[in-house]
């Protein structure tokens, strides 16, 4: 309870180089981020503490990869009804980067728009999501990526206004061209195990004549 109705402690655990709400929490150079390990360290405890208020966990320490949570169903009715919580997460997405764990970044944005747009959850939280969470990530390549993700599963698509038209034609183009490939490919498979197969039965009958 006392994580979601006090505002400042999110500045506390989450140092950014602008300052926010709480004017005493200390905002950090490049210098004082790149070789605080003690802060890195803090860091993470934070990121846990904080993932498992929104019912999720960290799977790999590596990787960054996460899951739901075993009590998942009650924080995320928590997340979905106190919309303040998106400006936390920005900020925590944004301290991931800043402070040594922007590997991080993409498995939590990848995580939330898996859950909103795909399993249909947090439907409260989807547009912080897309307009937030997502331009969060500093890896150009990885954002462009998530973006294609979001396009692909997002629906109704022209709705969708993350990206230039131009770019959402291509994506869905590559789509279709993906889909008509794998189909292509799943039935030559099925015709090469027809094909297999009757031979196995001619051979069989050719052997019962003989």
């Amino acid at each position: 309870g006392r994580l979601e109705y006090v505002h400042t402690y999110i500045q506390w655990l989450f140092p950014l180089q602008e300052p926010g709400v709480n004017y005493e929490a200390s905002t950090l150079t490049k210098e004082e981020i790149t070789v605080n390990l003690i802060a890195k360290e803090n860091l993470l405890k934070s990121y846990k503490l904080m993932l498992d208020f929104y019912g999720i966990v960290l799977c790999d320490e590596k990787t960054g990869e996460v899951r739901r949570a075993e009590h998942w169903e009650e924080r995320f009715h928590n997340l979905n009804s106190h919309t303040h919580n998106n400006l936390r997460i920005t900020r925590i997405l944004k301290c991931l980067g800043t402070l040594g764990y922007p590997h991080y970044q993409v498995p939590l944005v990848h995580f939330f728009l898996e859950e909103t747009l795909v399993n249909g959850q947090l439907p409260n939280i989807r547009d912080s999501v897309l307009s937030y969470f997502l331009f969060a990530v500093l890896d150009k390549t990885q954002r462009r990526n998530l973006i294609k993700y979001a396009y692909l599963n997002y629906e109704p698509k022209d709705e969708f206004v993350w990206c230039p038209k131009k770019i959402q034609k291509l994506w869905s183009m590559q789509s279709k061209a993906a889909k008509e490939e794998a189909a292509d490919s799943l039935g030559s498979q099925e015709d090469t195990l027809i094909s297999d197969k009757l031979r196995q039965i001619t051979s069989n009958g050719f052997k019962q004549l003989s």
